[in-house]
């Protein structure tokens, strides 16, 4: 299996090469090839880091079948871009190895610990789904008007004068900064 190594440190006077170096070890032992390591030094907390962003492309390029990454926290600490990152991997069939949870999508405990991780992800989305539904509606509640603001009658009348005129609806929009989506509603 062709490996990529993802090591991380969140700043410069840490050094990456024991994760690098237990990393190595444990592809040896799985007979892996190791064509890359990819080594940034930011936080993990950073939405973009580049040699996680050039690992994603060798993935989304077919030159990975495992990545091997010393422990979560090193590919990312945001739930949310973890769950990304791990539905991207995912998507495309490449397994992950996480040297200190143990976790291996190689073997079958390993896919179902990864399985697992997507119920929980899935379950966070739809959470946070339900949460913004019932803001909107406790804002709706309150008489909240939700949305873009209405186009003003006086705004309409103008716009109706304007292609009464001959005005093409682009026109009109441009003059009236109205997109032409609602000029055409207004006409």
């Amino acid at each position: 299996m062709r490996a990529a190594l993802y090591c991380r440190v969140s700043t410069a006077d840490q050094n990456p090469a024991n994760q690098e170096l237990e990393l190595r070890k444990a592809c040896e032992s799985q007979h892996w090839d190791v064509q890359a390591v990819y080594t940034d030094v930011i936080s993990g907390a950073k939405p973009k880091r580049p040699a996680l962003d050039r690992l994603m492309e060798a993935v989304a390029n077919d030159e990975v079948d495992v990545i091997c990454a010393w422990d979560v926290s090193r590919l990312g600490r945001s739930l949310q871009h973890l769950i990304s990152l791990l539905s991207d991997i995912h998507s495309k069939g490449v397994d992950l190895y996480l040297h200190q949870q143990g976790i291996d999508t190689t073997t079958p405990s390993g896919k179902m610990m990864f399985q697992m991780c997507g119920v929980f992800a899935e379950f966070e989305r739809s959470m946070v789904q339900e949460r913004v539904k019932a803001g909107l509606e406790r804002a709706r509640a309150k008489g909240k008007r939700l949305g873009r603001p209405p186009v003003p009658p006086i705004q309409i009348e103008k716009i109706r004068k304007l292609r009464a005129e001959g005005m093409t609806l682009t026109a009109i929009a441009k003059k009236t900064g109205v997109s032409v989506g609602k000029v055409h509603q207004a006409v």
